[in-house]
């Protein structure tokens, strides 16, 4: 079975990460040669996101119950990209040899302790959070809070470099993407495991400032625009030479191709022009694809 979980995610939730990807030089001094460290040990991204399955599961099935993730077995992943302007660059940070001229490593630590803690205080905080209490109980929470402050304080301010989400991605996220950016369509044995697309991070912020701004004047009641603002905060927080990651995972084989980032774009335009017409046309295709995806999350 571990050969193969990545390949066959039958039974577990869709779920897709959005993920920034940074020069070494954009991370604290001392916390370089760990990055380094993990990144020289990645092995393919198969791979990796097996391994973060298993690690998942076991957590699930541990004995004492504490179903939260200890840091011991963090994966960082690895990419290239053009090497990116050096401006921007980070007070008192020291060149690193992958930012010199050429194709520069950049990386994405999982920070699974972080964002635990994050996605538990979001369940303790939602609908469902008496049902969570019986779940996660509070000895095993307030044990996962000890880690946190931890890694807090061994690392500093902290930028968390993934979000996650289940069941379907969120409209906003593909706001940051083009039909033309570069897309890794990964297959095995006739389906689609996953799709990957990248762009950087200085285009994607340009598109989300950009339909920030015509959100704001056009329809500013629209849920997404808070989210796009939330998201445009976050990805300031990163390195202008860093790159954003859309990984789909399994819901990919359900909707690719996917023409979300262009109805994302057409409606924003449609919307800016007063075309109410067009703009309500390209939510109804992003409706059909989308939904029924959603609605799985509450079928038995």
């Amino acid at each position: 079975m571990t050969g193969n979980l990545y390949r066959g995610q039958a039974g577990l939730p869709f779920s897709s990460t959005l993920r920034v990807y940074e020069p070494l030089s954009a991370f604290p001094l001392e916390q370089r040669p760990a990055i380094q460290s993990a990144g020289a040990r990645t092995a393919s991204r198969a791979a990796v996101e097996n391994a973060e399955l298993l690690a998942s599961l076991g957590r699930i099935t541990r004995t004492g119950g504490d179903p939260f993730p200890t840091g011991r077995t963090d994966t960082v992943r690895v990419t290239t990209a053009p090497a990116a302007p050096r401006t921007g660059e980070p007070s008192g940070a020291a060149a690193a040899p992958e930012d010199a001229a050429g194709p520069a490593l950049l990386y994405c630590p999982s920070q699974l302790v972080l964002r635990a803690g994050l996605a538990a205080n979001a369940l303790m905080e939602g609908i469902h959070g008496p049902l969570a209490e019986l779940l996660i109980p509070e000895q095993q929470r307030d044990r996962h809070q000890e880690r946190i402050d931890q890694v807090k304080a061994r690392d500093g301010s902290i930028r968390v470099h993934t979000r996650a989400s289940t069941w379907g991605i969120p409209f906003s996220w593909f706001s940051l993407f083009s039909e033309s950016d570069h897309k890794d369509v990964v297959e095995s044995a006739g389906r689609i495991l996953t799709v990957r697309v990248w762009a950087p991070i200085t285009e994607a912020l340009e598109r989300a400032r950009y339909a920030v701004a015509n959100l704001t004047l056009a329809a500013p009641d629209l849920d997404m625009l808070d989210d796009l603002a939330q998201l445009t905060e976050w990805l300031e927080l990163f390195h202008v030479g860093s790159m954003v990651e859309l990984d789909y995972g399994a819901v990919a084989d359900k909707v690719y191709p996917d023409d979300s980032p262009m109805d994302i774009r057409l409606g924003i335009e449609c919307l800016a022009e007063g075309d109410m017409t067009g703009a309500a046309a390209a939510y109804r295709r992003l409706a059909s694809r989308w939904i029924p995806i959603r609605q799985l999350a509450r079928a038995s």
